[in-house]
Order: structure tokens, then sequence, then C-alpha cells
């Protein structure tokens, strides 16, 4: 089971940095880079939420499961 995290893609398309986008949700710039690249192992309802309001885009656009 893999779950892939398009974060850098939904990032390039709103044309945003991840340091703006961890400012606005209110994390700290090494925990976005760590979600970014696949290496969390867990993420808040709380934060997906505030990412996708902030990205203005759907937890399926940033989370694709890969069998």
């Amino acid at each position: 089971m893999s779950i892939i995290v398009n974060l850098d893609v939904v990032l390039a398309q709103r044309k945003m940095r991840s340091n703006e986008l961890a400012e606005l949700i209110g994390i700290t710039p090494q925990n976005l880079s760590v979600l970014k690249a696949g290496r969390a192992r867990a993420i808040r309802f709380e934060t997906l939420e505030k990412i996708c309001k902030a990205l203005r885009c759907q937890p399926g656009d940033l989370l694709v499961f890969e069998d």
C-alpha cells in the first residue's frame, strides 16, 4: 500500500512556495517538507483541512492511493 503526496504539484499549479503555505497554515517549513516529500507517517485532519483551504483544493488533489 502506498499513498502518494502531490502537494508539490498543487503548489506549482497555484504558484505558491512551500514557505508561504507553511506560514499560512501555521506549521514549520520543515514539517511541510516532510509531508511534501512523502516521508510523513500521519497527517492531522486539521492540518489537511488548512492545506486544502489555503490551496483551494480537495484532499484527493493532494493524496493518491497507488497499489
